[in-house]
């Protein structure tokens, strides 16, 4: 399938999501890789990752660069060479990309009633506003795991904890963004979130202000 959705968030920053549905071969067929991500992607051992990661490149090229132009350093996070700032998400048969001049991370995740058995584990503050029984819970919950992720892919330290250093605050899933604080060591910093739904899943974005 083309390219799924193109979002220019303001002048400097946009969002790509790509719907895999092509095979293996084909969009591998389609892209150009570097002798590091090559060896990456031999390495994996589902198709449905290797499809993704593949999807990623896609997505890539859609904006004028390639693989050529990424790299990861030693802590797996994505960069671009150049000025411009790059996060990347997948999930199941979704992919997208986010790259701008300021710090952003992204995440999009399937909506399922599995996130309610691991609520505890990344909710702390957020359970004041949280209401079990409403039929927005998992949505709510689905956005508060992703902003998290978000967040996380742009600090990227280790000993970060969702539950512990990382607050989501208060939203109505129909206004479709936030504010988020991470507070871990000597470190306080906040973030505008903003998510949206895709099909069944939830695609959220974080800025660091």
């Amino acid at each position: 399938m083309p390219l799924y959705k193109t979002k220019h968030i303001n002048s400097t920053t946009q969002i790509l999501v790509w719907k895999v549905t092509e095979s293996y071969a084909e969009l591998l067929e389609q892209v150009v890789l570097n002798g590091s991500n090559r060896i990456r992607l031999d390495g994996m051992k589902s198709e449905m990752h290797q499809r993704a990661f593949l999807s990623v490149r896609k997505l890539l090229q859609e904006t004028g660069h390639t693989d050529l132009d990424l790299y990861y350093d030693e802590f797996g996070k994505p960069h671009l060479q150049g000025e411009k700032h790059i996060s990347i998400t997948h999930s199941h048969n979704f992919s997208a990309i986010i790259i701008s001049d300021e710090t952003v991370g992204i995440d999009i995740e399937l909506q399922r009633d599995k996130i309610i058995r691991i609520a505890d584990k990344f909710c702390d503050s957020e359970f004041q506003f949280l209401d079990v029984d409403s039929d927005e819970y998992i949505r709510k919950l689905t956005v508060i795991w992703g902003a998290k992720e978000a967040i996380f892919k742009i600090r990227n330290e280790k000993g970060i904890s969702f539950k512990d250093h990382i607050s989501v605050e208060e939203f109505r899933v129909n206004v479709k963004q936030t504010d988020a604080k991470l507070q871990f060591n000597n470190l306080v910093k906040d973030f505008n979130i903003h998510f949206e739904e895709i099909e069944d899943f939830t695609l959220v974005y974080a800025f660091e202000n």
